[in-house]
C-alpha cells in the first residue's frame, strides 16, 4: 500500500515522503491517525506541485539550519546533576540525564531546539562522564554533540 505522509513518523519517513506500508498498518493506524493519506494519482499530482513550490523555501530553511548546527558545534555543555557520594556510589546520578534536560540546556546556552530531535547514544544517562548525542535539526541537517554531566557542587 503506497502513502503519502503528512508529518513525520518515526523509522518510517518524513512529511510529504510517500511510503510503502503492509496495508494494516496503514488502514490501521496511520491513516485514522491522521499521519498518512492514500497515495492516489491525483493526490500524487498535487504533492508534486506542492514540493515544487516549496522547494525554494526549503534551500532557506536548510540554510538557518545549518547556521544553528554550527552554532551548536560550537558549544560546550556541561549538564550539572546530584551524584552518589563514597565508594560503593562512585560516579552514579540520582535519577537521569534524559533529552529534556539536553534541550533545557540549549535553550540556556540560547538555542531552541525541541526535546524530540534529540537522541542521546545509549538512551538515558544514570553516570557522569562524556556522552554524546544527535541532534535532528532538519531532515538533511543532523549535529553530532559531544557533552559531559558533572557532579553538582
Amino acid at each position: 500500500m503506497e502513502l503519502i505522509l503528512k508529518q513525520d513518523v518515526d523509522n518510517l519517513g518524513f512529511k510529504d515522503d510517500i511510503v510503502s506500508v503492509k496495508n494494516g498498518y496503514g488502514r490501521n493506524f496511520l491513516i485514522p491517525h491522521g499521519q498518512a493519506v492514500m497515495a492516489t494519482s491525483s493526490a500524487k499530482k498535487v504533492l508534486a506541485e506542492t514540493l515544487k513550490q516549496r522547494a525554494y523555501k526549503e534551500k532557506t530553511i536548510i540554510a538557518d539550519a545549518q547556521k544553528t548546527a554550527d552554532a551548536i558545534k560550537g558549544l560546550d555543555i556541561k549538564i550539572t546533576a546530584k551524584a552518589g557520594t563514597g565508594a560503593t556510589a562512585g560516579d552514579k546520578l540520582f535519577g537521569s540525564i534524559t533529552t529534556m534536560d539536553l534541550a533545557a540546556a540549549f535553550k540556556n546556552a540560547g538555542h531552541d531546539v525541541d526535546k524530540k530531535f534529540i537522541s542521546i547514544n545509549g538512551g538515558n544517562i544514570k553516570r557522569l562522564g562524556q556522552y554524546e548525542a544527535a541532534i535532528r535539526l532538519h531532515r538533511s541537517v543532523t549535529v553530532d554533540l559531544t557533552f559531559e554531566v558533572i557532579a553538582d557542587a
